[in-house]
């Protein structure tokens, strides 16, 4: 696992996936991006798609490779439903930071398909907030947004 400030060209393993140095089971690849298995899948046919260049998160991302990496997502995610695999959905999940469950510091894409009674769950908090708290919520996001000049 690389953290943030940890030397990702001798310690990411998504580096050396990418740079060819290290085993997996690639299923495309291209100058941007690789997408593989993954090698802890949540279900039967969970890849993952990575940029080739190290970038922790969205925020050290540019918008050209995170572009790519999302369009890749889509067709990896679309060759799942038309594969032999026979998943009944899919989702796509991406972790940014650790609060957020990220465990390698490699900004990567998990493209997961799903299946009845496969025993995955996500259980968000079904609780309706305030109009004014979510009014409050979208200022700050559009203020954020303004200020990116």
């Amino acid at each position: 696992m690389v953290g943030p400030g940890v030397a990702p060209q001798h310690a990411c393993v998504f580096c050396a996936i990418a740079a060819g140095r290290a085993e997996a089971s690639v299923v495309h690849e291209d100058a941007t991006v690789v997408a593989f298995m993954s090698l802890h899948p949540v279900v039967p046919g969970h890849l993952l798609v990575v940029p080739r260049q190290h970038v922790v998160g969205l925020e050290d991302m540019d918008v050209v490779t995170g572009a790519h990496v999302w369009s890749v997502g889509h067709r990896m995610a679309r060759a799942l439903r038309r594969s032999r695999l026979r998943c009944e959905g899919i989702n796509v999940f991406l972790c940014d930071g650790e609060v957020a469950f990220q465990t390698v510091f490699h900004l990567h894409l998990h493209v997961i398909p799903r299946y009845t009674g496969d025993g995955w769950r996500i259980l968000p908090d079904e609780v309706e907030r305030d109009r004014s708290l979510l009014d409050g919520e979208a200022r700050a996001i559009r203020d954020a947004l303004a200020s990116e000049g």
